[in-house]
């Protein structure tokens, strides 16, 4: 009985995020794709359990998502060489938006 409700209170959450989508501005202003486009539709599909089209859809979301509980932790835990597992999951969230945002320019998909 409790289950069925917990699943369908975050049924209807993730409905909820499905449909109100937060519009980008500059795509808004440019037409064009900044480099963060895609990063809610990729946390709706991790929150689905879909970690492949999560992938897909904006790489840096996982990485990115890791590094903030890793953060929320280590402010807890105070992890000797915390700062620089932060430092490297953000750098690799970086590297890997640039990366996707060159992609989506080589393919055309900016539009």
């Amino acid at each position: 009985m409790v289950f069925a409700a917990l699943v369908s209170v975050y049924s209807g959450m993730l409905y909820w995020l499905e449909t109100h989508l937060i519009s980008c501005p500059i795509k808004s202003t440019t037409g064009i794709d900044c480099p963060g486009c895609g990063m809610q539709r990729a946390f709706i599909c991790l929150l689905k359990g879909d970690i492949k089209q999560s992938f897909i859809a904006h790489p840096s979301v996982i990485p990115m998502l890791v590094m903030f509980l890793f953060l929320i932790v280590h402010l807890r835990l105070k992890f000797r060489k915390g700062g620089y597992v932060i430092v490297g999951l953000f750098s690799l969230s970086t590297v890997l938006m640039i990366i996707n945002y060159i992609r989506k320019i080589l393919d055309g998909n900016l539009i």
